[in-house]
């Protein structure tokens, strides 16, 4: 199983940076950010932008993937995150790992977009895939959808080392994630208030994905599957997330790797308003438990 850490950018980079080296030398394999203009998880705190954030990390690691946890058509026109991703892949040697979701609504509304339901969200979410594979997959591209279009879109360079990763809870998405995804992100059900529930939740999701995975004829094996571990009550509430000790970090991981899950993706323990936990048990996890479980 292969680890990964989520950074936010609410930091001046002068003290982000010494974490991002970190989550390197402490031997994990991916780092990653949230994109997007706001959060709401911290609405009154300063946000930085994902492109340039992942930019400077990769000058500041060798090895590990940097990613978006998960960029989303909320606020971005599928050509110019086109764009944006090969100059990550380009700057951090192949190393830039592009998370697709449908996100919240709440950039598009900073924007002055009306309200869409969840069905109008996905509906857009799977067009905007849609032109990414077409840039991805040819030159001149040339769309007209209802939400994104291009005319005789530029590719090259081309985009050869950067994976799509889909993100996907519900049985509509997953299909599509099995379907287009060169992987699958989820987060497992809110709607719980128990490690049991989440694991539940989690094998069901998992059970419809191998499904249609299979029935569009794509090699399980070689789709690596990640969990981005608390966003249910029982992870971020109450003050528990995966790192909030390291024996709830071992029996998370576990559950999760009985699961078939490939990779797990937790958050840089904060002192304060999410995400809060200790940083000694971020040492101790990845210097006692890492190596076990891998």
């Amino acid at each position: 199983m292969r680890f990964g850490l989520t950074l936010l950018t609410d930091q001046p980079w002068t003290e982000a940076a010494p974490r991002w080296q970190a989550t390197e030398e402490m031997g994990f394999d991916h780092a990653w950010t949230y994109d997007h203009l706001v959060w709401g998880g911290l609405p009154d705190s300063p946000w930085a932008g994902a492109t340039p954030t992942l930019a400077a990390a990769a000058g500041v690691t060798e090895r590990i993937g940097l990613g978006t946890l998960v960029s989303a058509p909320n606020f971005r026109h599928p050509y110019l995150l086109f764009r944006d991703a090969q100059a990550l892949e380009d700057i951090s040697g192949g190393r830039f790992l592009l998370g697709l979701g449908t996100g919240g609504d709440l950039d598009s509304q900073v924007l002055g977009a009306g309200e869409l339901s969840v069905r109008e969200r996905v509906d857009r979410f799977q067009e905007f895939v849609g032109v990414l594979e077409s840039l991805r997959d040819g030159d001149h591209v040339s769309s007209q959808g209802r939400w994104f279009s291009t005319a005789d879109a530029r590719t090259r360079p081309g985009l050869h080392r950067t994976p799509y990763l889909v993100a996907a809870n519900g049985p509509r998405s997953l299909r599509f994630a099995a379907a287009h995804g060169d992987g699958w992100v989820t987060t497992g059900p809110h709607a719980t208030d128990s490690l049991d529930g989440w694991c539940a939740g989690l094998a069901e999701s998992a059970a419809i994905f191998s499904d249609a995975a299979a029935a569009a004829g794509r090699d399980l094996a070689a789709l690596p599957r990640y969990v981005l571990t608390d966003a249910a009550p029982h992870l971020s509430g109450q003050g528990r997330f995966a790192l909030s000790s390291v024996a709830f970090f071992e029996e998370v991981a576990g559950r999760v790797a009985d699961l078939g899950f490939t990779d797990l993706v937790t958050h840089w323990p904060r002192e304060d308003t999410t995400y809060v936990g200790d940083e000694s048990v971020l040492e101790t996890v990845a210097a006692d438990v890492l190596p076990r479980l891998r």
